[in-house]
């Protein structure tokens, strides 16, 4: 069975995702591009041989596209994904799912309502090897019960102007948020944040500590003015040893009595795999109704919102705010234990 996709937005997103669809995935056929600024999405649908448009109503409702993949901004996300399950559309929604709980709360019911599982989110580090393998040495007993992990994400500058602290808790922390409740198997109970000030004035790094709800710590620093490069590193420690993330590394200069390694200027080089990983996952979904038993469902994109809300709270408060998730829904539970 060929698949047959069709793209809501033709940014930066938008473009990696019709490259892998278009050119590292068979199976996959790239049908149409939509986006509000008709140049872009001509100039990115002639690459790839694909038509393209500017209505994603009309691009959803193609009897001839099977699925979506959503990278349109981060608002459209819910109201899109909606459509989709109304068409009965498989969709692949980027994060977030969206930045309002209530607005995942909303397409979560209508998935549950449609009885079937549609929504798959973003949060490709999940199919990333050195998370997997982080996962892997906790579930095979390698390190013990875990005790903490540790999380560092950081970026060469404000993504965009009008960067606020908030942003960084509500935009960029969601990956941490997501992978590690992946790999501890476990969900957020509280959130305390705090945010050093910048002599230059451009926003400083956001620091949360997280408490789980099988009594474990977690630390999530994002730094989104880091000037040197895209750099994430985590570390899982156990109650018997300790397992460290190992980015990867294609070369190494030893020059003139130093030694030195080069830095992504974004996140797209050491996600790359993963992201492959992911989208052939969400293809093998599509044609099997089979979710995919690392993705992340609609009920993963409500937790990141629900935790991200908590920790503007706590940013802006200044005190430990308590994470409240409704219980998870049945219709999840049965797919994802």
């Amino acid at each position: 069975m060929v698949v047959r996709i069709g793209i809501i937005g033709a940014g930066v997103m938008g473009a990696d995702h019709a490259k892998i669809f278009a050119e590292d995935l068979a199976g996959a056929e790239l049908r149409q591009i939509v986006d509000a600024d008709p140049a872009r999405a001509r100039a990115l649908a002639g690459r790839f041989g694909a038509e393209a448009g500017t209505d994603p109503g009309a691009l959803i409702a193609r009897p001839d596209i099977d699925a979506v993949l959503i990278a349109s901004p981060d608002f459209t996300h819910a109201p899109l994904t909606l459509a989709c399950l109304k068409a009965g559309k498989a969709v692949l929604c980027e994060k977030p799912l969206s930045p309002l709980s209530v607005e995942c709360l909303q397409v979560m019911e209508a998935e549950i309502a449609g009885g079937v599982q549609r929504v798959q989110l973003g949060f490709m580090r999940r199919f990333d090897q050195s998370y997997q393998e982080m996962r892997a040495a906790l579930c095979d007993g390698l390190i013990g019960r875990a005790v903490m992990m540790h999380n560092f994400h950081r970026n060469v500058e404000n993504p965009a102007a009008g960067f606020t602290a908030d942003m960084a808790i509500t935009n960029s922390a969601p990956h941490e948020f997501d992978v590690a409740r992946f790999v501890l198997g476990a969900d957020y109970v509280a959130v305390t944040a705090f945010s050093p000030h910048l002599a230059s004035g451009k926003v400083g790094p956001v620091v949360m500590v997280l408490e789980t709800d099988q009594g474990q710590v977690v630390t999530i620093e994002v730094n989104n003015n880091a000037a040197y490069g895209y750099d994430v590193r985590g570390e899982l420690v156990g109650e018997t040893g300790a397992v460290s993330l190992s980015a990867p590394l294609h070369s190494r200069i030893d020059r003139g009595l130093q030694q030195v390694t080069t830095y992504a200027a974004d996140w797209r080089p050491r996600f790359a795999e993963a992201y492959r990983r992911q989208n052939r996952a969400f293809i093998d979904f599509v044609r099997s109704g089979v979710f995919p038993a690392d993705g992340a469902s609609a009920w993963d994109g409500y937790a990141a919102s629900v935790i991200a809300e908590a920790g503007v709270r706590a940013l802006k408060e200044g005190r430990r705010v308590v994470v409240d998730m409704i219980a998870q829904p049945e219709f999840y539970r049965k797919r994802t234990d």
